[in-house]
């Protein structure tokens, strides 16, 4: 595989900074450099150069940043509360300097708030951690915060959500440089499911469902990676090794929902990109997600999103025509 235009990305880190917000972009950005002979080449950099102590002790080295070097991404991590919302001042000052003259500027979780402070996310669509949403809204009125994204791509700033996003901030920076073949080649490497889109909610389904013991755990990610196969409660049973019956009062015991009505939820939260991707015929997108047909799928988005599929395609295409890449206020539940 071959590239020929050099990416240069500077990771911002600065006192008490998040050390998960940092190492899973850097080492997406890696396998990227490394396995797949990409033309990143990564830097830490920090205000101050040298010794950073990340908020659980562990010390990581930066360069100071070279004022007259380009970057053609630069990322800001976050920390925890009192890392970021005191907005240190010296990395503030650092974002305004460089972030003018790089073609593309990121932060991962409570990164948006440093961002914000340097004047970078006026008038943007931004995202943060959901615990830290409200905050970041209240203190930076100019911007507006949709607490239930993965990620947010708004003109060429990107903000992400919580900490594990930073991953998934990655690979769709990845795929915008590279194509969808290399992002998902690198998220194979990583060993992690395919990259969540934009548009996907901070919460699955299979989070929220919060099943307790391994085996139910087990027969949900089993469907999810089968949602386009026939899923009846037999198979699930017999996928773990459970008794029909002992396996349906089990799941809706820890979940508090029958495993058809959350295959059907695991459905609908599978078909939503596709929907909103807006390339596939609304027919094409429930066969694929194991729907069937249309009309059940409908069904199902309106009892679980209170809108149609087709209501939710026109709504995703106001948005895109507006500028703006994630799904709106208005295809909430």
């Amino acid at each position: 595989m071959a590239h020929n235009v050099e990416r240069s990305i500077a990771i911002v880190v600065y006192p008490g900074f998040e050390l998960l917000d940092l190492s899973g972009p850097l080492c997406a950005f890696n396998v990227a450099a490394c396995m797949h002979e990409t033309p990143y080449a990564l830097t830490v950099i920090s205000a101050r150069g040298g010794s950073v102590v990340s908020c659980s002790g562990v010390s990581v080295g930066s360069s100071k940043a070279i004022r007259d070097r380009s970057i053609d991404t630069l990322l800001v991590v976050g920390g925890p509360e009192g890392a970021v919302l005191e907005c240190d001042r010296g990395t503030v000052a650092l974002l305004e300097d460089l972030a003018p003259r790089t073609r593309r500027v990121a932060s991962v979780c409570t990164g948006a708030f440093l961002l914000a402070a340097a004047g970078l996310l006026d008038g943007r669509k931004a995202t943060t951690h959901w615990r830290y949403a409200t905050a970041l809204q209240r203190r930076f009125p100019k911007l507006r915060v949709d607490a239930d994204r993965i990620f947010i791509k708004d003109g060429n700033v990107w903000t992400a959500a919580g900490i594990t996003s930073g991953i998934d901030l990655a690979l769709a920076l990845i795929e915008e440089d590279f194509g969808a073949g290399l992002s998902k080649a690198v998220a194979k490497d990583l060993v992690v499911y395919h990259r969540r889109p934009g548009a996907q909610s901070q919460f699955s389904t299979i989070l929220e469902l919060e099943p307790a013991s391994g085996r139910i755990k087990d027969a949900l990610s089993f469907a999810r990676e089968h949602l386009h196969e026939p899923l009846t409660v037999e198979r699930l049973a017999g996928t773990v090794c459970i008794g029909v019956r002992q396996f349906a009062r089990a799941f809706v015991n820890e979940t508090g929902e029958t495993p058809a009505k959350a295959i059907e939820r695991l459905r609908a939260e599978a078909a939503i990109p596709l929907i909103e991707k807006g390339t596939e015929p609304i027919e094409s997108v429930a066969r694929s997600v194991g729907f069937g047909d249309v009309e059940r799928m409908r069904r199902a988005f309106v009892r679980i999103y209170g809108q149609s599929p087709q209501a939710l395609r026109r709504v995703s295409r106001l948005n895109s025509r507006s500028g703006s890449p994630a799904m709106g206020d208005a295809d909430r539940a």
